[in-house]
């Protein structure tokens, strides 16, 4: 070995380390603060990668090792939401997909454990399906494993893998193998199309209701929103349901210009971490308080509501404005910057967590509704004739060709469907529907199978929203309480 060499190769990437430090602002603005071992540790990693370098039996490229030992300095964190970011990858290419607001993929916003067992893979699971996307149409749920994408199996796989074998060109196929429930198994072929980012879509529901579906917190989310309210103000509402359901997040500032507009003062999310400048608050405005109080408000969550979409439903519900109907929520509280580093990777790090008014961090907990509504769950039996159904081509055979799908029609499909695979008429008229709507224009809402929906819609013209919330208890009280259900983590696809 050539000490020249190894030594010029150590202070070459030592020089790169300062310069790093120098040039990110974020690492800047924590100072120089060090101990002796943080010292040593550095000075020891300089000599292996130099050593490596030059001492390998095999040429090295440089940037192998420089990879390799950011994945594993970011992983060794355990959190799933910390990770580097190759410029040429996958999940770099996300974020210019985030910028631009479009790609090649299926629709499905993921999650997947950093570590594989026996005893339990390490499967893709759906946070939540991107609505008016493949997934969506095709009927992929919250929840849903995906245990092989084509031949691959998801539990031996990165998540970068993962994005992949799923993103691609528009209009190219690529079929998963997804598992709900226990015995439900069935192939899924999803035709790849031009994903959006979604913001939101909104409809005057019978009686006065005014329906808000927010998809996604987005820089344009805020100006929909206010779209949707002056719709509903025109024609004439007397109540408001926002529908977070399967909601995974998005950007904070978007969520709070969002939330400013039913709050008129106080705080609406804070952040909070050991690095001072990360330690915010964000707070409502009067002057850009665009909501009328006197009305009535239900907000719809699920299990896929997640992250910015939990800081909505948590400040409406310590303010005690609106009325949470549905399912725990995701459990997302953490808050990540995405640093760019000097040769155009990034590196995305977990700086703050974030507390809703009532000062409550819901990161892997979520938020309870004040009214469950959970969805009905199939028996054993109903999964394996269900799995059967579903590794067949019956579904499309019944619709295919169909221009219109009437109710009387639906239920005679799904009777005939009954005579081979017992299940509930409700499930299979279910089914038949969404076979039919993965080629045809979906309604907004469906308040015959959205059990849900149904219920929020009940309490909206049955009740009286102001005295539910004079009893209703905020995030904190409900901490307190401990009156909480332990969720899980998200990303995207």
């Amino acid at each position: 070995m050539n000490p020249k060499r190894l030594w010029s190769s150590a202070l070459t990437f030592a020089l790169l380390l300062l310069c790093f430090t120098l040039f990110s602002p974020a690492l800047f603005a924590r100072g120089t603060e060090t101990d002796g071992s943080t010292e040593r540790y550095l000075q020891i990693f300089q000599y292996v990668f130099g050593f490596v370098q030059e001492n390998y039996v095999d040429e090295v490229d440089p940037r192998v090792l420089y990879e390799g030992a950011m994945r594993g300095m970011l992983d060794s964190l355990g959190d799933p939401y910390t990770s580097y970011i190759d410029s040429k990858s996958i999940l770099g290419l996300n974020l210019k997909d985030t910028t631009t607001g479009a790609f090649g993929g299926v629709g499905l916003s993921i999650t997947k454990p950093l570590l594989s067992t026996p005893e339990k893979p390490a499967y893709v699971e759906v946070a939540s399906p991107i609505e008016d996307t493949p997934g969506w149409k095709a009927g992929i749920q919250p929840g849903d494993l995906i245990l092989r994408i084509g031949e691959t199996d998801t539990a031996e796989i990165t998540m970068e893998e993962v994005l992949a074998l799923l993103r691609g060109p528009v209009d190219t196929e690529v079929t998963i193998r997804v598992r709900r429930g226990k015995l439900l198994e069935f192939p899924v072929t999803l035709k790849r199309a031009l994903i959006e980012v979604p913001t939101v879509k909104f409809e005057m529901m019978d009686k006065g209701i005014g329906y808000l579906r927010i998809i996604e917190f987005t820089p344009l989310t805020p100006g929909r929103v206010q779209d949707a309210l002056d719709s509903f103000e025109k024609a004439g509402y007397t109540s408001l349901l926002i529908d977070l359901r399967n909601n995974p997040g998005g950007l904070i500032t978007s969520v709070v210009d969002v939330a400013d507009k039913f709050i008129d003062s106080g705080v609406i999310v804070s952040t909070k971490s050991r690095i001072s400048y990360e330690n915010r608050e964000f707070k409502a405005k009067s002057t850009t308080t665009t909501f009328k109080k006197d009305i009535p408000v239900v907000v719809l969550i699920n299990k896929g509501s997640a992250s910015a979409a939990e800081i909505l439903a948590g400040a409406l519900k310590d303010y005690h404005l609106a009325y949470l109907v549905g399912e725990t929520s995701y459990g997302k509280g953490s808050v990540q910057q995405v640093m760019d580093l000097l040769n155009q990777d990034a590196m995305k790090i977990t700086m703050a967590r974030y507390y809703t008014p009532s000062d409550a961090n819901i990161d892997k907990l979520g938020i309870p509704p004040d009214r469950e509504v959970l969805l009905p769950e199939l028996t054993e039996a109903e999964e394996k004739a269900l799995s059967e159904l579903l590794q067949t081509t019956r579904l499309n055979d019944l619709v295919a060709g169909k221009t219109e799908l009437r109710d009387t029609e639906a239920e005679i499909l799904a009777r005939e469907l009954a005579k081979t695979y017992p299940v509930s008429l409700r499930v299979l008229k279910k089914l038949v529907y969404q076979e039919f709507y993965r080629t045809h224009l979906s309604p907004l809402y469906d308040l015959e199978f959205d059990l849900q929906l149904k219920a929020a819609v009940d309490i909206l013209l049955k009740e009286n929203i102001r005295e539910l919330l004079r009893s209703t208890k905020t995030v904190h009280e409900l901490q307190l309480s401990g009156d909480q259900a332990v969720s899980t983590a998200s990303s995207g696809s």
